[in-house]
């Protein structure tokens, strides 16, 4: 339920600001009619990125992060349905020996973070004593009514209702503010209500993972300080992805050139090509051990098949009129791979640069499982073992962010190295 209301805030958010921004404020603001006569439809080159739109994106995401965590950076009226705090109450009926009696049990539902007793209530008459309890929200506690009666289960005393409503064991009856279920040993189960929001083992709220990053920024983590574990897997990552170009790129102009190096390589590339780096990380700490050149070459390997698809698929895509007019005036084969193939094939090889890193940096996490002692990946492994999920999601930012800005660079180098591309 939770899911589909987080996606229905997300697409409603994305068409109201879509309506916004292109309806209103667009049309407010262009004044330059002529330009929106330009087609663009169908232009790769001619789209650019709203900026609006990024924004917007990046505020909708913290939005709903801060909404189903109850964030303190949000006011209250924007929260989700929190989990129930306070006291709730139920009536059981315990039957024994023919005879029903009826007792209440006042259930306190406290802050996960503090401890609370149970509350003194008077037991009452009767062989069913009224009971009392204390739970921490988010979770359920068992409530072991024929402890405190004068029956207890063992000498034939079972509960049979709920608040009036019969009940059998592994039903369950609807109180208010939450739920009773009875066990398959007869004993009554209270469920709070949860709410929507989600807790904090699983996802904290945004200024929990802020506190963390200031915390790792001061004090570091494991002996390492937060740049060194992110200079560190940086390294692995580029130095793995410079080998896989280094060694790709050559192999796939090759492919795209030669009847033979496409017979031999292509079954090899192939083949390679959809298994998961991290399914070879059994074989290369067998043949590399689990130092840094294990590392490495595990990311070298998941760079390598990319750039030799992307050379292959560039050299492919070359216009043969193109090779056909350069021959037409005397250009010579070594004039036709620098002045043709080359330039026509780097847009083809930029955007598999650009897959390639994100896979290095997808894999980067699984290559320091193997006994590193510095990088974010580590970080993020370690802190999941002792369950900081804060850490966790950092970790996650921080590599998410760096391997935007890589992209975004090498977005740049492609406009400024390859200013052709899109264009006839």
């Amino acid at each position: 339920m939770t899911g589909f209301f987080v996606l229905f805030i997300y697409i409603a958010i994305f068409v109201g600001a879509f309506l916004i921004v292109t309806k209103v404020i667009h049309r407010a603001t262009v004044k330059d009619y002529t330009s929106l006569k330009t087609v663009t439809f169908g232009d790769e080159s001619a789209v650019r990125p709203n900026r609006i739109a990024g924004i917007v994106s990046i505020l909708t995401i913290f939005l709903i992060w801060g909404m189903f965590t109850g964030s303190s950076l949000l006011p209250k009226f924007l929260h989700a349905p929190a989990p129930f705090l306070g006291t709730l109450e139920f009536t059981y009926t315990a039957e024994a020996n023919g005879e029903t009696d009826d007792a209440t049990v006042t259930v306190v539902i406290h802050p996960r973070e503090t401890d609370t007793d149970a509350p003194e209530v008077d037991p009452g008459d009767g062989f069913a004593k009224n009971d009392s309890s204390a739970i921490p929200e988010w979770r359920t506690g068992l409530v072991r009514v024929d402890a405190n009666d004068d029956i207890s289960k063992s000498e034939g005393a079972n509960v049979v209702a709920i608040n009036g409503q019969p009940i059998a064991p592994g039903e369950t009856v609807q109180i208010e503010n939450g739920t009773v279920t009875l066990s398959d040993k007869g004993t009554p189960n209270i469920a709070p209500y949860r709410g929507w929001q989600m807790e904090p083992l699983y996802l904290p709220p945004p200024e929990e993972v802020w506190a963390r990053t200031i915390t790792v920024v001061q004090e570091g983590f494991r002996g390492f300080t937060l740049l060194q574990h992110l200079g560190y897997s940086l390294f692995r990552v580029v130095a793995g992805f410079i080998l896989g170009a280094m060694v790709g790129i050559p192999l796939g102009y090759a492919m795209g050139l030669s009847n033979w190096f496409r017979g031999w390589f292509d079954p090899i590339v192939e083949f390679m090509r959809p298994v998961p780096p991290l399914a070879l990380i059994p074989l290369v700490i067998i043949w590399f051990g689990i130092g840094e050149t294990g590392k490495i070459i595990l990311l070298f390997l998941a760079a390598l098949w990319i750039m030799a698809i992307a050379a292959r698929s560039g050299v492919s895509g070359v216009n043969i009129s193109k090779v056909h007019a350069a021959y037409s005036l005397g250009a010579s084969k070594w004039q036709i791979m620098r002045y043709v193939i080359i330039p026509n094939s780097l847009p083809e090889i930029f955007t598999g640069a650009r897959v390639a890193m994100g896979v290095c940096w997808g894999t980067v996490v699984a290559a320091e499982l193997v006994a590193a002692e510095q990088g974010a990946g580590m970080m993020i492994m370690v802190a999941s073992r002792f369950q900081n999920t804060d850490l966790v999601i950092l970790g996650i930012i921080l590599i998410g962010v760096i391997g935007f800005g890589i992209d975004m660079l090498m977005r740049w180098a492609e406009r400024l190295l390859v200013p052709w591309k899109g264009k006839a």
